[in-house]
């Protein structure tokens, strides 16, 4: 009989816990939601999360506002939303710098990803190519190898910053080919891939988007991109896979983040929301793919599985490069 009503007591209670939880995830949002985003305005991430935004402001009946709070490495936005009531009513849309480089950069930060964030989803990922200035002489990976051997720290590369994607794939690419490149930092996304379009440096790692005019006008010349396929949009342009270097990483990321205390019916309501976003067609092919970004919308567990080993992985690759922050 005691286990019997124990049983009939926990039935109940469970029950009782459940009611709830389906009202949160039914009534959510209540109030309008702010997206933040540690970044200036303008940018790549900037222009999704608006495109995110008025998507999601229909379907949630609320406004959603896009808050822009860029500072000391993506760091500042990304305390407000660790800081934030977990009601899913504060959303972060950042990248990888924030939840997979950062901790590796910084020997003390205020956040910390796996404590302080819940993942939702990943949007996109964005992978980098190696692009060389004409002038270098080179056409292929081998050839940029080659080259490099017989002038050893005679060829240099340009990045945005010690610890920027850019220097982590330039020092992961030394390693694994066993050459001796110049790490060239510059001050700004925008800079690197025209400096190699002139002639300032002779190698970067830019992404499509940006990459493209420069590519068409053939001031630069692309010689591998990362991730396990090419892009439709340069479809003659191997991956590092493909040419013997599948240990170098060039991806970026953009997700969606939420206070780790997010009630689980608001994380998979997000979810559900953002992911029919990404699917759209007409969405997923105008504003993601013919942008060169690689369309993800995954579950917030894969997610979760996946930014524990991005990680890891990049840990490897600051200590190789002996990145610290700035």
């Amino acid at each position: 009989m005691p286990a019997r009503i124990s049983g009939l007591i926990l039935t109940a209670l469970c029950t009782s816990l459940a009611v709830p939880f389906s009202a949160i995830a039914q009534t959510f949002p209540s109030k309008p939601v702010r997206m933040v985003v540690p970044y200036p305005a303008g940018g790549g991430i900037d222009i999704m999360a608006r495109q995110f935004a008025a998507r999601f402001s229909p379907q949630w009946a609320q406004p959603v506002v896009v808050e822009n709070r860029p500072g000391s490495s993506t760091i500042v936005g990304t305390e407000i939303v660790a800081k934030a009531p977990a009601d899913g009513h504060t959303l972060l849309l950042t990248t990888d710098a924030s939840m997979s480089i950062n901790p590796h950069l910084f020997a003390k930060l205020p956040y910390d990803p796996a404590r302080d964030f819940a993942p939702v989803t990943m949007l996109v990922l964005l992978q980098q190519m190696l692009l060389a200035t004409p002038s270098l002489g080179v056409s292929t990976v081998a050839d940029l190898v080659k080259l490099a051997k017989t002038r050893p720290g005679s060829i240099n590369y340009a990045s945005y910053g010690s610890g920027s994607q850019p220097h982590l794939a330039g020092e992961m690419l030394k390693s694994a080919a066993g050459i001796d490149l110049v790490h060239i930092p510059y001050k700004g996304i925008s800079l690197a891939v025209p400096a190699v379009a002139a002639g300032e440096v002779q190698l970067t790692f830019g992404g499509i988007l940006t990459s493209m005019p420069f590519i068409k006008s053939g001031r630069v010349k692309p010689l591998a991109i990362g991730g396990t396929k090419r892009s439709p949009l340069l479809p003659d342009v191997p991956t590092f896979a493909e040419v013997g270097y599948p240990e170098v990483e060039t991806h970026a990321w953009f997700a969606l983040f939420v206070p780790a205390a997010t009630p689980r019916p608001v994380v998979e309501r997000i979810n559900r929301d953002a992911v029919a976003i990404v699917n759209d067609p007409e969405y997923r092919q105008k504003e993601l793919v013919d942008k060169g970004y690689d369309p993800v919308g995954n579950r917030p567990d894969e997610f979760a599985a996946f930014m524990k080993r991005d990680l890891e992985n990049r840990g490897r690759a600051v200590k190789l490069s002996g990145a610290r922050a700035e």
